[in-house]
């Protein structure tokens, strides 16, 4: 970790130090002192440590940490108060700043936890963290997961629907199926060309999924959304998870022409709507009580 602002959140959050590298005194000083002790501290040249750093404008401060064990780490306080029946299915998400950027709404959204399946790229790769911008130390990330484990770590009556980018003229054609098996970030992936119900499969296996726009009602506590990468796109895996929870495909529209949105980005536009949805259905909960 690089920089005061990524190590101290590491720190305050429980992340383990094994050893932090300085360049002045100074710097340790903005660091929480009893944390600090249980590393051991270098003071290294700062030409040494601009050699080390990934940096254009290194800080002068560098640490190297175990890494986190997410049933061990102290989330703050905030972060928890504001935690939402909402959880992120990163699939084939291989970018290291859109990774870091999905991490970033993912926090700022309320996210309970982000799952990463195999295929992901590795969550603690430096620019993973930079682009994260402390998102790693608020909120549970559980990574390398293959699909048939990712029910495993979902709450029990959970629906998954997963974030789409198909044309948006295909709801008016198909009333509820679009035409193609897409996601979000990339053009469309092209399954059965004919409306099937949600509990048939299209082509090579693919369930048809019941589709939507993503600003109209679909999340429901708990819900989980997939995000897909812009090279590979969704999984069947992903796809047949979200059928067999009554999924929905969520669609963001977009000007005809435009071929994709970047993945990062259909991730807050979905995450945001669904806290904006849950948090409604909670007031009108409370109204009714």
């Amino acid at each position: 970790l690089e920089g005061h602002r990524l190590i101290k959140d590491a720190l305050e959050a429980g992340a383990v130090p094994q050893t932090l590298f300085f360049s002045t005194v100074g710097h340790l000083k903005l660091l929480p002192e009893a944390e600090i002790k249980r590393a051991s501290l270098v003071k290294v040249k700062f030409e040494d440590i601009k050699t080390w750093s990934d940096l254009i404008t290194p800080q002068g401060l560098l640490g190297i940490f175990s890494k986190p064990d997410p049933a061990k780490m102290s989330y703050p306080a905030a972060q928890l108060a504001s935690s939402l029946p909402l959880l992120l299915i990163c699939d084939n998400i291989r970018d290291p700043g859109n990774l870091g950027t999905i991490l970033r709404s993912a926090a700022g959204a309320g996210c309970e936890k982000v799952l990463l399946t195999k295929g992901c790229v590795d969550p603690w790769e430096p620019k993973v963290l930079r682009a994260g911008m402390g998102a790693h130390f608020r909120v549970p990330i559980i990574a390398s997961l293959d699909w048939e484990s990712v029910p495993n770590n979902l709450p029990a009556g959970i629906q998954v629907c997963v974030a789409d980018n198909n044309d948006p003229n295909a709801l008016a054609r198909t009333a509820s199926v679009p035409r193609g098996a897409g996601r979000a970030g990339s053009a469309p992936v092209k399954s059965s060309p004919k409306a099937a119900p949600e509990d048939e499969e299209g082509a090579a296996g693919i369930p048809e999924l019941a589709a939507q726009h993503y600003y109209e009602d679909w999340a429901r506590a708990p819900v989980a959304v997939v995000i897909g990468g812009e090279t590979h796109g969704l999984s069947p895996a992903a796809l047949r998870l979200a059928a067999s929870t009554g999924g929905k495909r969520l669609v963001i529209p977009v000007v005809p022409g435009v071929d994709s949105l970047n993945s990062a980005i259909a991730a807050g536009i979905v995450l945001f709507e669904g806290k904006r949805q849950l948090l409604w259905r909670h007031k009108q909960e409370d109204d009714r009580q």
